[in-house]
């Protein structure tokens, strides 16, 4: 359940405030809610808060009970998401209703089925199945009736061929782009 909080985007890093700002508050996060997760890492404490319009992904670099707390915002191609889920996290600390999550977070249902498809292909692929056969375990059956010149030029040639693909490119570390707001 530790997460990277630079490949994690929605996640709010907290550490520390600097010396001279007392307006600074102490963050306990057994009193934001419902704790989905917490576990101690060598970065920090990482926190996932629970809350009815979208989980809070918090790291706590400074994890001293009482300390005040500043907000760390990297300046990367992130930062909008960044911004976005810490004023979400300002609301809830501040009582308000937090709003929705930042857009793109978490997967859709069209997204998430389709990388259930992109992993039931590539076990197929691996486990030695031909494209042909990939097309019909999911589905396209058409594809059992087609000639070898005309499965080669078919939709359902296509469509396993770029599962497959898609896939394999995941497995060589393309999954961390999951973690990123589109």
């Amino acid at each position: 359940m530790i997460w990277q909080p630079e490949l994690t985007a929605v996640t709010v890093i907290l550490d520390a405030a600097p010396e001279g700002y007392d307006g600074a508050k102490a963050v306990d996060p057994l009193t934001l809610g419902a704790l989905l997760a917490d576990r101690a890492g060598i970065d920090g404490r990482h926190v996932v808060v629970a809350d009815a319009a979208g989980e809070h992904r918090l790291l706590l670099r400074d994890p001293t009970p009482g300390r005040p707390l500043a907000a760390i915002v990297p300046l990367d191609k992130d930062f909008v998401t960044r911004i976005a889920s810490l004023l979400r996290f300002h609301r809830l600390i501040a009582g308000k209703r937090t709003g929705p999550l930042p857009r793109g977070w978490p997967l859709t249902a069209i997204r998430a089925s389709r990388l259930e498809l992109m992993l039931r292909a590539l076990d197929l692929r691996l486990a030695g199945a031909t494209y042909r056969e990939i097309a019909i375990a999911l589905g396209r059956e058409e594809a059992a009736h087609l000639s070898a010149s005309d499965f080669k030029n078919s939709d359902s040639r296509s469509f396993a061929y770029r599962l497959v693909r898609d896939a394999t490119a995941m497995l060589k570390g393309g999954y961390r782009k999951l973690l990123r707001i589109r």
